[in-house]
C-alpha cells in the first residue's frame, strides 16, 4: 500500500466529476440557507454528519469488500430523492471511468459491467480505494471530506465568497472529519461481519427537498 495513493483520489483535480455538483450548496444559496462563511460551515457540518456519515460507511465497507451491488442498494434504499440517486449514479460513472485508468482491477471492471450506467459514488469510491491498496479508513476519510470539499468550493463560486475563509471553514471542521470517518470505518467493520442492515441511514431532509426543487431549474451552475 501507498499511503500517496490516497492524496491522488481525494485530490480535487482527480476527473471524478466532483467539479460539476454542489452538494446541495446551490439550493441551498437560492433559499437563503447559505449567506456566507459562517453559513456555509454550518451547511457543511450538518451535511458531513447526516449524508456524509452515510456516503462514507458505504465507501468503507466497498473498501473492506462487502458485496458491492447489496451495498449499492442499501445506498438507493439510504437516499429517498431521485435527484441525488440520479446525481449519484453519475458521480459513480465518472468515477468509475478515473479510477480504472489510474488503478486498473478486475472488481471495478465486474462493477461497471454490473452497473453500465453508474453505480452509487461511495461504493466505487470505496473499491476505487481497495484496488489503489488502501483501507477502510482512508476510504472513509476521503468520502467524508469530499462531503465538505464539495459545496465549499461550489459557495466561493455562487457567493463569491473569498476562498479563504471557505478554506478556513474546512480546517475548523477537521474534527469532525475524524470523527466522521471513525465512526463510519467502524460501523463497516460492523457490516461486514453482521450484515449491512447495521450501517447508518442517517437523513437530510433539507437536502432531499432541495435536491428535488433544484433538478427542476430551469437555469443552474451545477448539475446538483
Amino acid at each position: 500500500m501507498t499511503r500517496a495513493a490516497l492524496l491522488v483520489l481525494a485530490d480535487g483535480r482527480f476527473p471524478a466529476g466532483g467539479h460539476a455538483h454542489s452538494g446541495g450548496a446551490e439550493a441551498a444559496v437560492k433559499a437563503g440557507r447559505i449567506t456566507g462563511a459562517a453559513s456555509l460551515e454550518d451547511f457543511c457540518r450538518g451535511r458531513l454528519y447526516t449524508t456524509g456519515l452515510v456516503s462514507a460507511s458505504l465507501a468503507a465497507a466497498a473498501a473492506l469488500g462487502a458485496d458491492p451491488v447489496a451495498l449499492d442498494a442499501a445506498a438507493d434504499a439510504r437516499t429517498p430523492s431521485p435527484a441525488l440517486r440520479t446525481a449519484a449514479r453519475r458521480l459513480g460513472r465518472q468515477l468509475m471511468r478515473a479510477a480504472r485508468a489510474a488503478w486498473p482491477h478486475p472488481e471495478l471492471d465486474a462493477l461497471a459491467r454490473e452497473f453500465p450506467k453508474g453505480a452509487h459514488q461511495p461504493i466505487v469510491l470505496g473499491l476505487a480505494a481497495r484496488a489503489a491498496g488502501l483501507g477502510a479508513a482512508d476510504a472513509a476519510y476521503c468520502s467524508a471530506y469530499e462531503t465538505v470539499s464539495g459545496p465549499a468550493t461550489a459557495v466561493v463560486r455562487l457567493l463569491s465568497l473569498d476562498p479563504f475563509d471557505a478554506t478556513a471553514g474546512l480546517a475548523r471542521l477537521a474534527e469532525d472529519i475524524d470523527r466522521v470517518a471513525s465512526d463510519a470505518a467502524e460501523a463497516a467493520a460492523r457490516a461486514v461481519a453482521d450484515g449491512l442492515d447495521v450501517l447508518p441511514a442517517a437523513s437530510a431532509p433539507l437536502l432531499e427537498v432541495g435536491a428535488e426543487a433544484h433538478a427542476a431549474w430551469a437555469v443552474r451552475l451545477f448539475a446538483s
